[in-house]
């Protein structure tokens, strides 16, 4: 028997097509259609539902890994920062500001919608 993590032991797919259908699924806006379907293109037949289980089950420790990994990546680097983005939106034709504390990466951390534009009262909210 090969050498593999605990949880995938006893599913009888190999566990590197059970993470990249979990992963497919995770990293990208795909349906579990769309899965099926990248997977039958790569030679691999496994319907639809058979993700969905395997989204279920392995999606806390799939997250868990990657938050680990990111966490190791980020305390070797002293520049981990975050900006606060404002956008204005109209909720039922009134002006409100959409206010969102975006990491370096991107990542949108936290957000909250304001009717004033009071940037100071904005990051307090959001620290």
């Amino acid at each position: 028997m090969t050498n593999r993590p605990p949880l995938l032991r006893y599913f009888k797919t190999s566990p590197e097509i059970i993470r990249l259908a979990v992963m497919l699924e995770f990293r990208f806006p795909l349906s579990l259609r769309n899965v099926e379907d990248l997977l039958h293109e790569r030679g691999t037949e496994i319907s639809h539902e058979t993700v969905r289980y395997w989204w279920n089950r392995l999606r806390p420790m799939f997250a868990a890994e990657i938050r680990c990994k990111r966490v190791e990546r980020m305390r070797g680097r002293n520049h981990w920062r975050w900006h606060l983005d404002e956008v204005f939106v109209k909720i039922s034709g009134v002006t409100h500001y959409l206010w969102g504390a975006v990491d370096h990466e991107g990542e949108v951390l936290e957000s909250v919608v304001t009717k004033s534009q009071d940037r100071i009262s904005a990051l307090k909210l959001l620290k």
